[in-house]
């Protein structure tokens, strides 16, 4: 039997992969969390930490040709790799670069825009990382709606970091009393991120993801994507763009 939730208590629930989102998106008076642990959420909160001032997210490739021909700064990753003709990828050290603050960049991924892309219609969406994990829980936390974490996972796929990190938040959302709405899907959640807390790194080892990234000579990256509460920003989508 599924809980009943009071007008003033607030549902949490996990969504694995975009796929599922219009399964669980049935209330437009949400909160949707868009979560691409490796890398482009936590590329996109890095950029915003170091100053730029906007982000287009974008879906396809062709797209961000459009973009390119018309002068703007555009990045572009497939399956870990910058696409050729692009400026940089999703790497987070990318966006470090003291010469992108204060600029409007394009960005389209293998998966983080593409979930970026399903949850547009939903009342609120924002970016959250293990980078800025505190910064998103407190922000929840001030917002009485309810919560999706939509995984972006790996080309519809479930995947394991994004998972632990709709788990942190839900570890910590869940010593909130108005957050008594935790589906199956946000206990599971919490349950793996019990497990994996307190090496991260070494729970994700052997996943599929990490070791994509790693054929690809990005450990550097690995290590700083689970990083947490390095930054306090909140990227927030709004129109057809992220700001803060």
């Amino acid at each position: 039997m599924e809980t009943k939730i009071t007008k003033d208590q607030r549902r949490v629930e996990v969504c694995y992969s975009p796929a599922l989102f219009p399964v669980y998106y049935s209330n437009n008076d949400c909160i949707v969390v868009v979560i691409d642990v490796f890398r482009a959420t936590s590329a996109i909160c890095t950029a915003f930490h170091h100053g730029v001032k906007k982000i287009i997210p974008i879906s396809t490739v062709d797209e961000a040709r459009t973009y390119k021909s018309k002068g703007m700064l555009v990045a572009a990753e497939r399956n870990g790799e910058v696409v050729d003709g692009f400026d940089f990828g999703n790497s987070p050290f990318n966006y470090m670069n003291p010469k992108l603050k204060g600029e409007t960049i394009v960005l389209t991924t293998t998966n983080g825009t593409k979930a970026i892309e399903c949850a547009r219609a939903a009342d609120s969406m924002i970016i959250g990382s293990f980078l800025n994990l505190d910064a998103v829980c407190e922000y929840l936390a001030d917002k009485e709606k309810d919560v999706i974490l939509l995984c972006a996972g790996w080309k519809d796929r479930f995947n394991m970091e994004d998972t632990l990190f709709a788990g942190a938040v839900v570890n910590q959302l869940k010593k909130n009393p108005v957050f008594k709405g935790l589906a199956d899907s946000s206990l599971a959640a919490d349950h793996l991120y019990e497990l994996a807390k307190d090496d991260l790194e070494g729970f994700l080892k052997k996943t599929s993801h990490r070791n994509r990234l790693a054929k690809l000579d990005l450990e550097k990256d690995i290590a700083y994507c689970l990083q947490q509460n390095i930054s306090k920003v909140v990227p927030i989508y709004k129109g057809n763009a992220l700001t803060l």
